[in-house]
């Protein structure tokens, strides 16, 4: 058991008082053995000088899509629909075993590098253990899934899937991987959206995650058109259909969730559905803005997701806690959506949206040791004298100030080096795989 003492650090724990201390913090194994104050280094292994920093929990992002980190730059400027039938669905469709790893791979060293600590992840339709690999080997913890399409217009043949074989492949890579890592991976079950599923699929997924009491994790209301489909289809708006079917439920989880009428906050309300808040993926593709205030003081569990490379087109929780608050402003005004608020969304919301709350998101003696340590002494964080500390990280700080990264009581980043992951050979491999995938549409 690895004991690790971090020494004079200003630590914004994000507990339910939102306590700020001075002091130490020691790590013992996998979890926080104490905060604050003077703590002995007798039987420590390892002392991280943290004078002058802060340190406060790894962000918990609620909407990843890791598949899709080699195709940034490569779908911008459409709108939903567009994006998905023109560029991504043919992209995903290409990826190989190699291009799903690489691709992962590099997505995690951006998430790495810039504060998150946990991620829900939506994976494509094949090659998800590469997927897994990744994230196993680079030490983030994860909750991921492979995407499920069994109906739909304007697929690519190799997207298209029977539904017996998309429910038993999503089966086994459930039983192979969820609790791997020492209980650092879990599986979710991804149906991709209502327009991409078929009932029986949805009502299967229903099924199989209340048998082995896992997530479900699918788009929802991220565009007029997407409802306007479903509407045709389904007779029903998307929650209001979710419903019908018996999926709206407490392990239920809505990324996007802009369109909503009241019948369907009602829902997501009384059901305890929870949502995922993607800012920037909402601005760049047009889809709107989400009522996130609004669903907050109904006392709905709301976190934030980058959403994917390949609509955003980064993983930055500092970026989207500065547009979580800014578009808002815009609307409601200047009061509301305060630093507080959405710096906690960003660690304890999402850590409740993913059911993770008595183990992240907040530092606390007993809890797992996920955390970023930033170091704030610069010009674009000054002056620091009688600071708002939730004003500067949320609307001052940036990546580049995140110093170490600790996941599951282990320095995956110090020093802004990366430490599970060898950045020069997934820079290299990340192009010579795209290059592959290219040649491949």
């Amino acid at each position: 058991m690895t004991t690790i003492l971090i020494r004079n650090a200003t630590i914004m724990t994000m507990n339910e008082r939102g306590d700020i201390v001075t002091g130490d913090l020691l790590i013992r194994g996998k979890r926080i053995a104490q905060i604050g104050g003077e703590i002995s280094a007798d039987g420590v292994e390892r002392i991280i000088e943290a004078d002058g920093k802060v340190i406060l929990p790894g962000f918990v992002q609620t909407h990843i899509h890791l598949c899709q980190t080699l195709f940034r730059g490569r779908a911008d400027d459409l709108a939903l629909i567009e994006w998905l039938r023109e560029r991504i669905w043919p992209l995903e469709a290409a990826h190989s075993p190699d291009s799903v790893y690489y691709s992962a791979m590099l997505g995690i060293g951006e998430l790495i590098r810039s504060g998150t600590t946990t991620i829900l992840d939506m994976e494509t339709v094949h090659h998800t253990e590469s997927a897994f690999q990744a994230i196993l080997e680079s030490g983030i913890r994860a909750i991921s899934g492979k995407v499920m399409m069994d109906h739909g217009t304007e697929v690519p043949l190799a997207l298209q899937e029977n539904t017996q074989q998309s429910l038993q492949q999503s089966v086994d890579l459930l039983e192979k991987w969820n609790g791997a890592g020492d209980g650092r991976i879990q599986y979710a079950f991804c149906p991709r959206f209502v327009v991409s599923c078929t009932e029986e699929l949805l009502i299967g997924v229903r099924d199989l995650s209340a048998q082995y009491k896992v997530k479900v994790h699918t788009h929802a209301s991220e565009n007029t058109g997407e409802i306007a489909i479903v509407e045709a289809e389904r007779g029903k708006r998307n929650v209001v259909y979710l419903d019908h079917i018996g999926l709206a439920r407490p392990n239920l989880i809505l990324a996007h969730s802009i369109w909503l009428d009241e019948e369907e906050k009602r829902i997501i309300k009384e059901r305890g559905v929870k949502v995922t808040h993607c800012p920037g993926s909402n601005m760049k593709l047009a889809s709107g803005i989400a009522e996130i205030p609004e669903l907050l003081r109904e006392g709905i569990d709301i976190g934030i997701g980058a959403d994917g490379a390949a609509c955003n087109n980064n993983l930055d929780m500092y970026q989207e806690m500065r547009l979580t608050a800014f578009i808002q402003k815009v609307k409601h005004g200047p009061t509301v959506m305060d630093a507080r608020t959405v710096l906690r969304m960003a660690t304890m919301g999402g850590a409740k949206v993913l059911g993770m709350e008595d183990d992240i998101g907040s530092l606390e003696e007993g809890k797992l040791a996920d955390l970023q340590m930033l170091d704030l002494e610069d010009f674009h964080v000054y002056p620091s004298y009688d600071a708002d500390w939730f004003s500067r990280v949320v609307y001052a700080a940036t990546r580049g100030d995140v110093d170490t990264v600790i996941i599951d009581g282990q320095i995956v980043m110090e020093k802004r080096i990366m430490k599970t992951i060898d950045k020069p050979l997934v820079l290299r491999e990340a192009d010579r795989s795209l290059r592959g995938l290219l040649a491949r549409l």
